[in-house]
Parts: C-alpha cells; structure tokens; sequence
C-alpha cells in the first residue's frame, strides 16, 4: 500500500525522497527529522531541505520543543487542495504559453512556407493516416478542377467527402472513375456485409446526386488524383508491402499533370455511365 501510495505522490510531480517523506508524515505522529529519514530510509543530509520545503508549502508544521524540531503534517484534505489548486494555475499557465507561442511561431512558419522552393516531386511514405493527411492537403487547395480515378476498397462510406462538396458548391468540378470491383464492404443493418452489384450503383448514384460526376470503368486503372490540373497524386498500392512501408507519390508540375489529364479523359471516354452499368450489370 505504501509503495503505491510513493508510486501515484512521483506521478503528482513528487521527487522520489519527498513521496517517502510524505508517505512517511502521514502516519500523523511527532516526529524529528532524524527519525523521518530513518524511516523512509533517505540519505539524513536530504530531509531538511525536503521538510524546509514541506513547511513552507503548507504540508507540515515545524514545532519547536525543548530538545530538537518535529514535524507533523496537515491534513491530507487541506493538503491536495492545495494540490490542485496548483495543478490547475500551472495547466491554465502552461496552456496561455502554449498558445502564445504558437502565435509567435505560426508566422514564422507562413513565412518560411512561402519564401521555400516548393518540393517538386514527393515521396510519402508511413501509415494510411500520414498519407491521408497529405491527400486531404492537397484537396484543401483545390478550387475548381478535382479528377480522379479510385478503386473502392475497404468500408465504404457513401457521403461524399465534405471537402470535395465544397469545390463542387462553389463552382467546382469533381470528375471521378471507378473501377468496377466490388472489393468492399457496405453497412447493413448495422453490419458490414460483402458489397453487390447493386450496393456499387447505389453508391455511385448518391455521390451523382451531391454532384460529382461519375463514369466507371471495365479495364483497370491507376489510383490517381489530379488538383486543377496543377498536381498529380498517385496511390502505389501494392498488397505485398507491409502498412507501414507503403508509399503514395505527388508530382506537382504542371506539364505532367497536364499529360496525366490527357490519360484521364481518355479513360473517361472509354468508361461506362451509372445508367450503362445498370443495364449490364444489375
């Protein structure tokens, strides 16, 4: 019980002499200063630095007797009350610095976003999450052209990507084809069961309705995104590598993305209509 109680004091901001001193004080008695480090079995130069402390914190009282100084401490209420009054200032502190440093390092860091050569061709590897993230970048700086070609895989969630909504609601153009494979899964009744025929169209059709446009393709397809015909971001999927060796590439000149556009709209011709899939497949 001891240890625990020493244990959870360090994890309070106790040094490792000051919880044994304290977990020590709390048996409530008189005692001198020789007698607590005795028992909390510490080095005797230490304690008075530590009781010294203890008083002035308002842990314990110093009394004077005729022979030599004792020590006994308060209660333990009033004690981490003062604790947590403590803890409280020091988060409410630390969390004004935090914020005021960040508005003295964000200019600096617009500064040197601007004044730096912007990175040509990028390599991105690491887990799904880091490479998420810079695709959701790259979405964020898209204003009016967004294509893309996708195999659906995994979960799929059949709302249209709220950042992609946005290109469209301000004027934009979301152009996507995807691939026909029904290598995903579709929620029903609150389970996820393999995807059908159907369950693909029906999809499709409500990214249709938010207003993306949509074609879908019998031959296979790079997994590729292309942002105003500026930047190019490619998808290298490959099953045999491990999660977090997989590796995504973006390519931001102009001329490629150009040359990559020119790949889209010819898949684009050579794709199907949701209607045309209807016929043939459902």
């Amino acid at each position: 019980m001891k240890e625990d109680i020493i244990e959870k004091l360090k994890e309070l901001g106790f040094k490792e002499y000051e919880s044994k001193v304290f977990s020590v004080l709390l048996k409530g008695s008189l005692m001198s200063a020789s007698e607590i480090a005795k028992e909390a079995k510490i080095i005797r130069n230490s304690i008075y630095d530590i009781l010294k402390s203890f008083v002035e914190k308002g842990y314990c009282n110093e009394i004077e007797t005729n022979s030599v100084l004792q020590y006994q401490i308060l209660d333990p209420e009033i004690i981490f009350g003062k604790l947590e009054i403590d803890l409280n200032d020091s988060h409410r502190k630390n969390v004004e610095l935090l914020k005021d440093t960040l508005s003295e390092v964000k200019p600096i860091y617009n500064t040197r976003k601007k004044d730096d050569k912007e990175v040509k061709i990028e390599l991105v590897r690491g887990y799904n999450k880091h490479r998420v993230a810079k695709y959701i970048d790259l979405l964020k700086e898209t204003k009016k052209k967004l294509y893309g070609m996708y195999r659906l895989r995994g979960l799929v969630s059949e709302e249209l990507d709220e950042i992609a909504g946005k290109i469209i609601k301000n004027g934009g153009e979301v152009r996507s084809i995807y691939h026909i494979s029904l290598d995903f899964k579709v929620q029903k009744n609150g389970k996820s069961e393999s995807a059908k025929n159907e369950d693909l169209l029906r999809i499709l059709q409500s990214f249709e309705k938010n207003g993306e446009k949509v074609r879908l393709s019998e031959k296979e397809i790079p997994n590729m995104t292309i942002f105003d015909e500026k930047k190019v971001f490619f998808n290298l999927g490959d099953k045999s590598v491990p999660t977090n060796k997989k590796a995504d590439l973006i390519v931001k000149y102009e001329d490629f993305a150009g040359y990559m556009n020119d790949l889209f709209e010819y898949y684009w011709d050579n794709s199907i209509t949701t209607e045309e899939y209807k016929k043939r497949y459902v």
